[in-house]
Order: C-alpha cells, then structure tokens, then sequence
C-alpha cells in the first residue's frame, strides 16, 4: 500500500517503539490482552441467576396459561349444559309440568335440576318466565345456581278464557287508541 504519504498519514496504524524492539511490528498492537478471552466466575454466576429466573418466570406464565385454558373449557361446557337444560323448558307443551320442572342427566355424574315460575302477561300467549336451573358438577365444591328472566310465546299454555279475556282487552285497547286519533 502505497498512497505517497507515510504510513501513519495513510491511515496504517504504527507500532510502538517498544513493539519493534520485541519483534511484535504492527501486528502485535492490534493483539487483545490474554486476560480478555474467558469469562470470570461472577459474570457465569450471574447469567446463569438471569437464565433461572427467565425459566421461573416463563415456567409460571406456562402454568398460568394451561389454568386459563382450562377455567375457559369448563365455563364453555356450563353454557352449553344451560342451553341443554333450557331446552327442556322451551320444548314442554304443559305449563304445570313446566312450573314444576325437572331434573336431567348431563353425563359424567353431572346432573341439572331446574324449575319455572310462569306468569301470564298482558299479551295474547306471551308469558313472562323466571326460569332457575342448578347444576351439581362432582369436580366442583358447590352447585352452580343460576336463574334468567325472559318472555316466551307459548299458545299451549294459554287458558282459553284467559286468551278470549286478553284479545277482548286489547280490541278496547286499539279501539280507544283510534278514538283518540281521530279527534
């Protein structure tokens, strides 16, 4: 390399005088101490500390995660015995059976015990329902209680004289509506 100038002007490092004198030239003062080249005994304590702790943390997240999995399953089966054992009460043409209720068999010794409390409303075959259902699970500590309020149209568990007076009750309804109307 030769770029007319001395070397030290080219950018070429020099050697030190007392690097010529060993017989080292410019090589040996690119050289790394021999002392750099391992690691001391508290830098591998040290991140070995780091890697146990990252492995706790992610050991714990993974547990954390499998527990979730689980928790969700079994909130998804509960939902899916509800609308089983709900099922049971849409499908009943008896409104005496209906308000007593029932108690189904959901396979692995879960078993479903529900009930209604049926009122009529002031709409023809449109009652209003407050239906409860108890679920005793053997993997669980306590039965599962829950109760959901709806109206369902039921023309089966309608009383005909009730059905005459209702449809009565809304013609004076609608008749007392166009009255006014039209005034």
């Amino acid at each position: 390399m030769n770029c007319g100038m001395r070397n030290a002007e080219c950018g070429v490092p020099q050697a030190s005088r007392s690097d010529r004198q060993r017989g080292g030239g410019i090589h040996s003062a690119l050289r790394t101490p021999r002392s750099a080249f391992g690691f001391t005994l508290l830098e591998v304590l040290v991140a070995l500390a780091i890697f146990a702790l990252a492995a706790v943390v992610m050991g714990a997240t993974y547990i954390n995660v499998l527990v979730a999995y689980e928790a969700a399953t079994r909130r998804i089966d509960y939902w899916e015995d509800l609308k089983f054992v709900r099922s049971a009460l849409l499908t009943e043409p008896d409104r005496v059976k209906a308000e007593m209720g029932d108690e189904l068999d959901l396979g692995d010794n879960r078993r479903a015990r529900w009930s209604a409390e049926i009122a009529p409303t002031e709409t023809t075959d449109v009652f209003a329902v407050t239906w409860t259902c108890e679920i005793t699970d053997p993997k669980r500590n306590a039965p599962q209680k829950t109760s959901q309020q709806f109206r369902l149209l039921r023309p089966t568990w309608s009383d005909p004289v009730e059905r005459s007076q209702l449809r009565e009750n809304a013609r004076q309804r609608i008749l007392e509506l166009q009255a006014k109307a039209s005034k």
